[in-house]
């Protein structure tokens, strides 16, 4: 029987550079995306595409009840090219949503269809201030912070929602990105973390590690990425041949 993932957010920054990852692991990949335009791109990465938005609870339970699949992975996002300074704030509202309903609707349609892992997107640049590197078990920033609040917020309740799913959840706590896809060619702060690095480490969740929270940055004393280089032997210089 043919393995069968289905990565939401194929056509996005990591999308794109994992799913071509695990197309070439003999998975067979459906992406979803809500641009009808953008299935050319996914058939192009041997993406099977499937048009639907994810704040549709009952055409996302039906899509995965017919693909079956044995893994879902969360690359949801909607944030700005280059996190573009004057569509932020609303674009932090909508990321805030996405986390938080779009994970509610992700986490049961998998249950629904009978997946065993669910591995999500999360970050590690919310931390509130204390000792660094920061480890997993770390505090994140409050939730009355004034700017990234509602940030928080949604990452709560994504996290929550993986952690407490019947399957094996698994978070990666990713780094400020850069590289092909992010409008950032270098780290632009602290804790960063390159696109194809992000990618490789969903790569190996997907048969490697056990449940739970993973941060995923490169080392330079801001965060802890023990737990990830340990668990799934991941690299934080890793990048993709093409």
């Amino acid at each position: 029987m043919t393995k069968r993932i289905f990565l939401a957010g194929a056509s996005g920054a990591i999308g794109r550079r994992l799913a071509p990852l695990l197309v070439a692991n003999g998975w067979h990949v459906v992406g979803s995306t809500r641009s009808k335009s953008k299935a050319p791109l996914l058939i192009e990465m041997g993406v099977e595409p499937a048009v639907v938005d994810v704040f549709d609870a009952a055409a996302l339970r039906h899509l995965l009840a017919e693909i079956r699949p044995e893994l879902v992975i969360h690359q949801l996002t909607d944030l700005p090219y280059a996190l573009e300074e004057s569509m932020m704030t609303a674009a932090l509202v909508r990321n805030a949503r996405l986390r938080d309903e779009g994970t509610r609707n992700l986490v049961a349609a998998a249950v629904y269809a009978g997946a065993r892992r669910l591995i999500a997107q999360s970050i590690s640049f919310i931390y509130a201030d204390g000792p660094k590197p920061h480890q997993e078990s770390d505090p994140l920033l409050p939730v009355t912070h004034p700017v990234y609040g509602e940030t928080v917020q949604g990452v709560m309740s994504l996290e929550r929602q993986v952690a407490e799913a019947p399957l094996d959840g698994i978070v990666l706590r990713y780094g400020l990105l850069y590289g092909p896809g992010t409008g950032f060619d270098r780290p632009i702060a602290a804790g960063s973390v390159h696109v194809d690095a992000a990618a490789k480490a969903a790569e190996l969740a997907v048969t490697r590690g056990q449940r739970g929270t993973y941060n995923v940055a490169e080392t330079d004393g801001t965060t802890s990425s023990d737990r990830a280089i340990q668990s799934f032997g991941w690299d934080a210089g890793w990048r993709c041949s093409g």
